[in-house]
């Protein structure tokens, strides 16, 4: 016998079911054991087995099981503490009970991330957050332009029906549980693999993930992007039509479904609004913009600016970027399709601390989102080849909605420094690139070519200059620069 509406109660699940036993992991959970016989732990070993996926939990970790003690029971009863460890693989386990040479069934439970155990990789220390970003359902999302930005209302509905069911198939159809399902169930004891995973079976890009994007009508045979207001409907489409790609989302719809999931998870997560975003497809950190005698070359640029993107945070530690914990707390996940990350259509996590700091060496995708909040704007003229540099255009008003209130909290502060403050980028090579036209030359005939630029960093720079066409290609040459304030 479990007590399922005490223990769900007792791990914040009790809004998740009612009826089926949700806990989370490093957290104890009681349960009491009706045996055919008198049972003697002196002289009986009772033997508890969690079983997930194809490969035993013990695989990772022990479960602590202890009686309970101190009142009165029949011989042929036992009450346990069953504590999963904390750092268990998340998902639907079945517990099995043998005594003796018996084994039998005990009945099955799910197993949550914990941001209320200090031992979770997740673990979030204030109270007001957690409600805020596990628990809270309803949400805003912030669109709009960098002058006028406007509240949208979000019904994350992480805990409507048979969401624990739909966010676990998300987890089983990703194509790594395909490649090796013991593999992928194992490494679900990480935040970072889990959060990377969603990231991918949120958009429908290479898979049979929940959302097809679309960014331009017609919207043939689905909704518009603007029709959805929550999640739930979306995610049930999906789950219930045999996990066909629902027709359209958007990036607000994109972050705000796999918002839902990651909360749903146990993972600390909150949308996050960019406005004037860059979009760098070249990942050289610059926003290039190529014109030649005819305007705007189509063909040179691909790079943009979104008026605004909307992405996600999840809350974890990030020990493979150090063991000082530099760089723990929130990390960017973007399930939007933009870019291929290592062959499939995903984005992050990426620590915004890294971001901040100028970590572009870091995984996963760090140079990507480096570019949307920092990316200078280039533009290249052919015809006067003239460099003109915008440090300043992109990354502005980086919003989410602020911790118990509808209010809009801009943490633009905490992915970029203010202009003129010191910082550096670490690893970074800006490569400016010019299509222009030049005149037909004679031996000993003179070409002069001048650039303008404006250095926004104090400092030894230095400027190189590399013609790479056949007929100048043996030129080449460097100067440094002292930039002073």
């Amino acid at each position: 016998i479990c007590l399922v509406v005490d223990n769900n109660k007792e791990h914040h699940t009790d809004e998740v079911s009612q009826e089926r036993l949700v806990v989370r992991r490093g957290q104890n959970f009681k349960m009491t054991l009706t045996l055919m016989q008198s049972f003697n732990p002196e002289l009986q070993q009772l033997v508890l087995t969690a079983k997930t996926g194809q490969r035993s939990s013990s695989a990772k970790a022990m479960w602590k099981v202890e009686p309970l003690t101190g009142f009165s029971l029949p011989s042929n009863t036992v009450a346990l503490s069953v504590t999963p460890p904390a750092d268990a693989p998340v998902g639907e386990y079945e517990l099995f009970g043998k005594l003796q040479e018996e084994e039998k069934s005990l009945g099955k439970l799910v197993v949550l991330f914990n941001p209320w155990c200090s031992e979770d990789s997740v673990y979030l220390f204030d109270d007001r957050t957690r409600q805020e970003y596990v628990l809270n359902e309803h949400g805003i999302i912030f669109r709009g332009s960098a002058n006028y930005i406007f509240p949208g209302e979000w019904d994350y509905g992480q805990f409507e029906e048979n969401m624990v069911d739909i966010c676990l198939k998300i987890l089983d159809r990703n194509h790594k549980h395909d490649e090796d399902p013991a593999d992928d169930v194992a490494s679900r004891s990480d935040p970072i693999y889990v959060s990377r995973v969603i990231s991918a079976m949120v958009n429908s890009e290479d898979d049979s993930g929940v959302l097809e994007g679309r960014w331009e009508s017609p919207y043939t045979g689905g909704r518009r992007p603007t029709h959805w207001s929550g999640s739930y409907p979306i995610l049930k489409q999906w789950y219930q039509s045999g996990c066909k790609p629902v027709k359209y989302g958007q990036c607000w719809v994109f972050a705000g479904v796999m918002c839902s999931v990651m909360r749903l998870l146990g993972i600390p997560c909150r949308v996050v609004s960019n406005f004037d975003s860059a979009h760098d497809v070249d990942m050289n950190l610059i926003i290039d913009t190529y014109i030649d005698y005819y305007g705007v070359n189509e063909d040179y640029t691909e790079d943009s600016i979104w008026n605004f993107h909307v992405w996600t945070e999840g809350w974890m530690k990030r020990p493979d970027l150090g063991s000082d914990g530099e760089y723990d707390g929130w990390q960017v996940v973007d399930p939007t399709p933009q870019e291929l990350s290592d062959g499939v259509f995903c984005c992050g996590p990426a620590s915004v601390k890294g971001i901040l700091n100028g970590q572009t060496g870091f995984k996963y995708d760090a140079p990507f989102i480096f570019a949307e909040v920092n990316a200078d704007c280039i533009t290249g003229s052919g015809e006067m080849l003239k460099v003109d540099s915008d440090t300043k255009r992109v990354g502005k008003y980086i919003s989410t909605k602020a911790v118990g209130s509808r209010e809009r909290e801009d943490i633009t502060n905490t992915y970029k420094h203010a202009e003129g403050m010191s910082h550096s980028v670490h690893a970074l090579i800006i490569t400016v690139c010019l299509t222009c036209r030049i005149p037909d030359l004679k031996p000993k005939n003179r070409l002069r070519v001048k650039f303008y630029f404006v250095p926004y960093k104090k400092g030894e720079k230095t400027l190189t200059a590399d013609f790479d066409c056949d007929t100048f290609r043996d030129i080449k040459a460097s100067c440094t620069v002292n930039v002073f304030k």
